[in-house]
C-alpha cells in the first residue's frame, strides 16, 4: 500500500543532496514524483517506489482546507 503523501508535503531523505540539503518538497504525486530540494531549489523526477524507499521522515504535511 502506498504511503499517504501529498503535494506540498516536506520530507527528509536518508541521503544528502550534493548541495548539502536533506529536506525536499513534493511538487507532484502519482506513479512518478517530482520533488524539489529546499536548499538549492533543484527539481528531480523519481518513481514512487524510489521516493518511498528513500524517505527517512515526513517533516510536515500540507493541510487541505
Amino acid at each position: 500500500m502506498p504511503m499517504p503523501l501529498n503535494v506540498g508535503d516536506k520530507i527528509k531523505l536518508k541521503k544528502q543532496h550534493p548541495c548539502g540539503g536533506y529536506e525536499w518538497e513534493i511538487l507532484r504525486v502519482g506513479a512518478d514524483f517530482r520533488i524539489k530540494c529546499t536548499t538549492c531549489d533543484r527539481q528531480v523526477w523519481l518513481p514512487r517506489r524510489e521516493v518511498e524507499r528513500r524517505i527517512k521522515e515526513v517533516i510536515s504535511t500540507k493541510v487541505n482546507d
